[in-house]
């Protein structure tokens, strides 16, 4: 029999191959192709939909289309003409389904009554759900075909019920019902039959591993709006005439402002500045929209707006020439001649954090500060890391800064936390290694312990660049570092008033922003309005210096090692190098240190 097109039709019995001429319409998501695929191939009847699955989506073609929820464009569209689409929802129980088409309801309700008996008195206990459905399920196989209803079930918040958990955790009735849908999932008869089961929630890590991992459910990720989403949501919702009454933005500049921000979310920043009586110019925009990209990341990332560009950054002249060359690639828009990511490493206070948000001031992109995922439940930090890169992914261009990484990213070689370690590390890898989002997602890893990442991260086609950076020797430097902290203070610092310093190479920048900070209070306090001579004399000549001195000797040497490029070591360290034996000597200096219990 010749199928009917397309995957909203179907046919009595499934097509088979994997192209039986069936085409959807070009305007639907890329997603519902691989789905499409898959389905018609007679690889699997059951699909996981994660990711931006809570958001509206554009429900027809129209130059001004109605948005709504991904199930209903699931019921509406992608199930449009099946005979029967039924919908459970732990809330509001199973049920026929046909989004906001009544006289399709009408009709559908005793179809879904006819073969699924009992469907009004069936109580919302998902275990008896479960059986109903298995019942339907069976006797649609062994149906005459054209007696088998084409149907689609579509389950919300799924991971309710099949949640992550240790195998042997889950109650019998949970476990009954992930072992009924694997059977689904395995079963050839029906991968030959138009049946299709769509699980939705917001993460793939929240569902049990059993069911995700099967090769016989397919995992798909719902993304988040591209550009060209946006700007056909914000003018649906607004034309520009009235955009520009409350906007100082027109919708193209607006859809490209608001990469990582969802559809929802996208409309709540319009009607709150609209119904606020407030002009969204940039100041305005810039706190909603950190407000919202935080949001979206569940508070999990911190929105940066750079205040710095490299000019602001004293010394470090080499890895500031390397920063800004690839500052102007990335302008040009020659993404394939930049690196995966960069990892700044050398002793605290030598201003690596400052750097890294410099050189988001510098390429002119946002700038995003991961903060700690970690959650003491099972399965919840693979969920908060899959979310915030699902964020990252749609908001490239985007600098990620990783503060203290090497305890941040994890080892694929920790053991006693059932995996969990090694299971973000693998995750933060594969979108490191991840090519396509090369010039788009710039990783830039902070550590003082370069020595304690995993060779993986490190490696060429990660974090690429490895850049060391050490404490200021010249008089010079030091002195202009006063001035630029002085002014980072809000305040003033006379080149002439500051002192002779005698801590050259080992007066960190932390050090320098402390003695700034002190004379500043000093100063305040004898009611000068900018940091005197007088008060910043006394507090040099007072200072005392970290008698840390083995840890950072530490942190030197392993910067020193990791460096990738000989540009970035300044004349001291390179004599340094050259005294104990180049590398070969300071890595057996290292690991002395190590042993010492550094």
């Amino acid at each position: 029999m010749k199928p009917e097109p397309p995957l909203p039709g179907g046919s009595p019995d499934r097509p088979k191959g994997p192209d039986p001429g069936l085409q959807l319409p070009a305007w639907f998501p890329a997603w519902t192709r691989r789905l499409g695929d898959l389905y018609f191939s007679g690889a699997t009847s059951v699909f996981l939909l994660t990711g931006n699955v809570l958001d509206v989506v554009p429900l027809d073609d129209s130059e001004a289309p109605a948005y709504g929820s991904l199930k209903r464009f699931l019921a509406e569209n992608l199930f449009g003409r099946w005979d029967l689409v039924l919908n459970y929802n732990l809330g509001l129980g199973l049920r026929a389904y046909a989004g906001s088409n009544q006289d399709r309801l009408t009709d559908m309700v005793p179809r879904a009554h006819e073969h699924v008996p009992g469907l009004g008195e069936l109580a919302n206990d998902p275990a008896a759900v479960f059986r109903a459905l298995d019942r339907f399920v069976r006797n649609t196989v062994m149906a005459p075909a054209e007696q088998r209803p084409r149907t689609a079930v579509i389950v919300e918040h799924a991971s309710y019920l099949f949640p992550s958990a240790e195998p042997g955790r889950l109650s019998f009735s949970y476990a009954q019902m992930l072992v009924t849908l694997l059977n689904w999932a395995q079963s050839p008869h029906v991968k030959n039959l138009n049946l299709a089961f769509v699980l939705i929630d917001e993460s793939r890590m929240h569902f049990s591993e059993r069911l995700a991992g099967s090769p016989h459910v397919a995992p798909l990720e719902v993304p988040m709006p591209d550009e060209k989403a946006r700007e056909r949501y914000i003018t649906t919702g607004v034309n520009e005439r009235e955009l520009e009454d409350f906007s100082d933005y027109g919708s193209h500049e607006l859809a490209r402002l608001t990469a990582g921000i969802s559809c929802t979310d996208l409309g709540v920043l319009l009607r709150s500045a609209r119904q606020r009586g407030t002009r969204l110019d940039a100041e305005v925009f810039q706190g909603l929209k950190k407000d919202l990209i935080e949001k979206q990341g569940q508070g999990l990332l911190e929105f940066v707006e750079p205040e710095w560009t490299l000019d602001t950054v004293v010394g470090h002249d080499a890895a500031k020439v390397r920063l800004r060359e690839d500052a102007e690639l990335l302008k040009l828009g020659r993404l394939e001649s930049l690196p995966m990511g960069y990892l700044l490493c050398g002793p605290v206070g030598t201003g690596k954090s400052f750097l890294a948000q410099c050189m988001a001031g510098e390429i002119g992109i946002p700038a995003v500060v991961l903060k700690n995922f970690r959650s003491k439940y099972v399965g919840e930090t693979e969920g908060n890391l899959e979310r915030v890169l699902s964020v990252l992914r749609a908001m490239g261009p985007v600098m990620v800064i990783v503060d203290e990484a090497d305890a941040a990213l994890g080892d694929r070689d920790e053991v006693g936390d059932s995996g969990t370690s090694s299971r973000v590390f693998g995750m933060i890898a594969n979108q490191m290694g991840d090519t396509r989002y090369r010039g788009r997602i710039l990783w830039m890893l902070i550590t003082a312990r370069p020595d304690l990442l995993p060779i993986d991260i490190k490696r060429q086609g990660r974090a690429e660049v490895h850049i060391p950076l050490f404490y200021p020797f010249e008089e010079e430097e030091i002195r202009d570092l006063f001035v630029v902290l002085a002014k980072k203070m809000r305040t003033t610092l006379n080149l002439e008033d500051i002192p002779s310093i005698p801590h050259r190479g080992t007066l960190s920048g932390a050090d320098v922003e402390g003695l700034v900070g002190r004379a500043w209070r000093r100063s305040l306090l004898g009611g000068a309005d900018h940091v005197t001579a007088e008060a910043l004399a006394l507090v040099v000549e007072q200072f005392m210096p970290s008698t840390e001195g083995l840890e950072k000797e530490l942190q030197e040497a392993a910067a020193i090692i990791e460096c990738t490029d000989r540009q970035f070591l300044p004349e001291p360290i390179l004599i340094r190098m050259k005294e104990v034996g180049g590398r070969p000597g300071l890595q057996e200096r290292l690991n002395q240190l190590k042993l010492m219990g550094v």
